[in-house]
């Protein structure tokens, strides 16, 4: 909980660079200060720090299960439970095109790999106008499985990715 305000700051941040990319994710609400409360209490919420142990960035990686994929228009991978999520990543505006974003999620991708041995898929899901994060999804060898409609917002679209382990 001591970070926080870091981690508010920098996923605000984040909204605010959807927003001058023209991409309606993260307006409004969203994250929700009770959510980034519930991902550092679960112990789901990360920090990315750069080589001077700056912070730079926070992720989250939540349990199964994510009753926003009940609603999946499409196939996974994997038919499992055993799946975590990665939620609200962000990289601070100050520290962006630094590579940060594909340090963090292939850090996060790893330690799931090799210290997760309960978890069969990763899951990802990002704005269907969201193309930066759509390319280091795919770059991180992601596959996409389907979309989801209406289940964050009305009317919007997101699509949905999957990496087996």
């Amino acid at each position: 909980m001591a970070d926080f305000d870091q981690v508010i700051t920098i996923l605000k941040d984040g909204a605010n660079q959807l927003a001058e990319r023209g991409v309606d994710q993260w307006q409004g609400d969203y994250p929700s200060l009770n959510q980034v409360k519930e991902d550092i209490e679960h112990g789901w919420a990360y920090l990315a720090l750069s080589a001077d142990e700056e912070t730079v960035g926070a992720i989250a990686i939540v349990d199964a299960p994510d009753p926003a994929y009940d609603q999946l228009n499409g196939e996974w991978l994997s038919n499992t439970d055993q799946y975590v999520v990665i939620h609200r990543v962000a990289i601070h505006s100050q520290h962006a095109g630094k590579g940060y974003a594909t340090q963090l999620l292939s850090s996060v991708i790893d330690n799931i790999k090799t210290k997760r041995a309960d978890v069969e898929s990763i899951r990802i899901d990002t704005h269907e106008d969201n193309h930066a994060m759509q390319h280091l999804i795919a770059k991180m060898g992601f596959t996409k499985v389907g979309t989801l409609h209406g289940v964050y917002r009305p009317k919007e679209i997101s699509y949905v990715y999957e990496l087996a382990k």
